[in-house]
């Protein structure tokens, strides 16, 4: 009798991720709990949805690249457990269903809790936007004609790890809208969407090759860089314009703690030599993109 083999299948979550995707999860519910209307559990069912939504677009990335030729040698990323041989493309399938369907639970029990009392539309609206981040977790690389081949990946990261990861959060927990949450929501969405630009530039040649037309292979490197300056530079500039809306207290520039890291990392953008240089860059600005959602949070509440 095998015995399961955890170490590949924790690799291929690719945990290093995880702590940016709760960054959206951390500012929604902040900005509920600045209006004094945090709901733990809200919080906790958000969080680990949105935690087996990442996992889920892992799992479907490592697998959908596999089925459509696009894993190649000249990837220097890490090491996807379908190609690698690690996993079957029939078991990471099982895999991927059963995360599938934990998503689906957490998030429907997610939906129910946090539009508890409200209007019965709230209801629908989530549920359909459950439904859409589901497919949109899968679709990015799986299935005939994926998204992430033809450059939609930023925009779907840009849309639901920012905009409806903040937004959601703070109306499941305060069933209330302000249009003044769009700029933190388009922050996070910006270093998300950043954050997938420096592995897609990193996967240049490669996507290339692969005929994965990514914004990357778009724009080519040299205005990919520019895109890369227009997204970190725009999200500093939604939480300064937030903040200048909204000032109380001095604590709320807290963020600004964040933006040295930040520079550094457009300091590599600018520098780098090989794209074997910004290997290390994707979990720095993931970590820099997490600190800047914490720093700002707190910054509210203080």
């Amino acid at each position: 009798m095998k015995i399961m083999k955890i170490q590949p299948w924790l690799q291929s979550f690719r945990l290093k991720t995880l702590p940016l995707a709760l960054s959206s999860t951390i500012i929604g519910t902040c900005l509920a709990a600045a209006e004094n209307k945090f709901q733990w559990q809200v919080f906790g069912l958000t969080a680990l949805t949105t935690i087996l939504l990442q996992i889920l677009s892992n799992m479907a990335n490592d697998y959908g690249d596999f089925v459509n030729g696009k894993d190649t040698t000249e990837r220097i990323g890490p090491k996807r457990m379908v190609q690698s041989g690690e996993i079957t493309p029939n078991k990471m399938l099982i895999g991927i269903i059963l995360i599938g369907i934990l998503c689906s639970f957490s998030g429907f029990s997610l939906i129910l809790l946090g539009t508890k009392g409200i209007d019965i539309s709230n209801l629908w609206i989530f549920i359909l936007l459950g439904i859409a981040a589901i497919t949109a977790a899968i679709k990015y690389t799986v299935g005939k004609n994926p998204y992430g081949y033809r450059g939609l990946g930023d925009l779907f990261v840009f849309v639901f790890f920012g905009l409806v990861g903040v937004i959601g959060t703070f109306f499941l927990q305060t069933h209330i809208f302000h249009w003044d949450i769009l700029l933190p929501a388009s922050a996070i969405g910006f270093l998300s969407t950043g954050v997938l630009n420096m592995n897609n530039m990193r996967d240049y040649e490669a996507d290339k090759n692969a005929n994965k037309r990514t914004i990357v292979v778009a724009l080519g490197l040299r205005k990919a860089t520019y895109y890369h300056f227009i997204l970190v530079i725009g999200a500093l500039i939604m939480a300064i314009a937030y903040t200048l809306m909204n000032y109380e207290s001095i604590w709320q520039w807290l963020f600004i703690l964040s933006f040295p890291f930040l520079f550094l990392n457009l300091n590599k953008v600018l520098t780098y030599k090989n794209a074997l240089q910004l290997y290390p860059e994707l979990p720095r600005l993931s970590l820099a993109s997490l600190m800047f959602a914490i720093t700002f949070g707190i910054g509210l509440l203080l």
